[in-house]
Parts: C-alpha cells; structure tokens; sequence
C-alpha cells in the first residue's frame, strides 16, 4: 500500500523563551493523502504557520517525525531538505514575494534556473505557467509593480509550478485579495488539484474550507478537529 505523501507524527515543536517553554505545535498527527485538498485553520498563534514550516522543511520539529514522500526529514542534512523542497514543493506566500526587477516571466524562470534548465527551454514553459496560471501573454513581460494583485498572485502560483512539485503549500493566498479576485485564485487552486496536484492552504477565512476535502483545525499547538 503506498504511503501518504505527508505524515506528522508526533510532532512538537518547542521554542524557548528565557525560562519558558513554548509549544508551538504540541503531539501533532496528521496524515495527507496525495490529490488532497486540505486547509489548516486557526486563529493567530495556533500553530498554523508553524506547521507549514514543517510540511515545507523550512523548519525541523523539536521531536517527531515530518515524512513526505516516506523521507524522514530530521535525517536529511542542508542539501537534502534543499532538494526536498526543490523537486518536492511549490510555495505560494501571501505577500507574493516577486523578485520587484524581474519581468512577470522572469519570477516564473528563477526555480528552473536553479534547478539547471537551459535558456530556451526555462522560457518557454514560463509562458506556458503563466497562461495556465489564466495570465495572458501579454502581462509576460511586466514587472510586478504594473500588476495587479491578483495578477501578481498568478505569477506566483505559475512560478511555484516551475518544477512541477507534486505539493503546494500557499499561505493565507488570498489575504491581500478582494473578495472576488481571492475567489478566482482559489478556483485556480481547485483546477490544479483536479488535475492531481496535492494543496495545502493555510487560512484563517473559514469559507477557503469549502474548495476543500480535508479540514484541519488547530488550537494552541493541537489538533482539535479535523474533517474529511
């Protein structure tokens, strides 16, 4: 039987604070199928950004196991979880975090670069993101500053989509959004998942849950509920 493509099994994440201790994640244990959609609430301080860092190994539990993909994370050394995140996950952040000098087409680029792809090549699958991202070719070569905010969402999601990860985490994607252009990414989000690309959302809207089929809820650290 395969494995999910991310587990967290007992998880604790505890940072220290002088003489205090703080649980920022408390004997977490959750476990995501691949082609799930899933959204991770709570409110601030539950837990949830926290457990974004470790889905997408930008952080290492205090003691537990993240495994995606069956690797045990906390066993990897600095080029391992690099090229875990690489080949592995698509990050897509609120503030959209595009490089402010690069061309709509040139943000898409810059994952493929590091990962070695040739000139050619690299550019013509940005275009390719960026129209599946529903950008048109013409918002290729405009700089971040000449889009709107959903149009600079869309560069990001097309740029998370440059090595073709089989996981995308997007955190709080339509917290700079209006009501209706944060719908339109979400659908986006939806179509890319139809079409077998496991979503992780981190939100505090609790109408994002409805684009999902797993809910889970966080509470000071702990899982309080979670629905399939």
């Amino acid at each position: 039987m395969p494995h999910p493509i991310i587990e967290l099994k007992d998880i604790k994440r505890v940072y220290t604070l002088g003489k205090n201790k703080i649980y920022a994640l408390n004997g977490v244990n959750i476990s995501i199928e691949k082609g799930d959609f899933v959204t991770i609430m709570g409110s601030s301080g539950s837990g949830k950004s926290t457990m974004l860092n470790m889905i997408g190994c930008l952080d290492l539990p205090t003691s537990g196991k993240v495994l995606i993909n069956g690797t045990d994370i906390s066993k990897l050394d600095d080029d391992g979880l690099t090229a875990i995140r690489r080949n592995n996950i698509g990050f897509i952040f609120q503030q959209f975090n595009l490089i402010p000098t690069l061309t709509a087409s040139e943000n898409v680029e810059m994952p493929m670069i590091f990962n070695g792809i040739d000139t050619e090549k690299r550019q013509k699958k940005a275009l390719q993101l960026l129209e599946k991202a529903n950008l048109t070719a013409e918002y290729a070569q405009h700089k971040p500053n000449e889009l709107s905010g959903g149009q600079q969402q869309r560069v990001a999601i097309a740029r998370a989509l440059a090595n073709d990860p089989p996981i995308l985490l997007a955190d709080e994607p339509t917290g700079n959004l209006d009501s209706k252009t944060g719908q339109s990414v979400m659908e986006l989000l939806r179509e890319l998942n139809e079409a077998g690309t496991t979503v992780i959302v981190v939100t505090h809207d609790p109408k994002l849950e409805e684009y999902s089929n797993t809910s889970i809820r966080l509470q000071d650290g702990e899982v309080y509920n979670e629905n399939y």
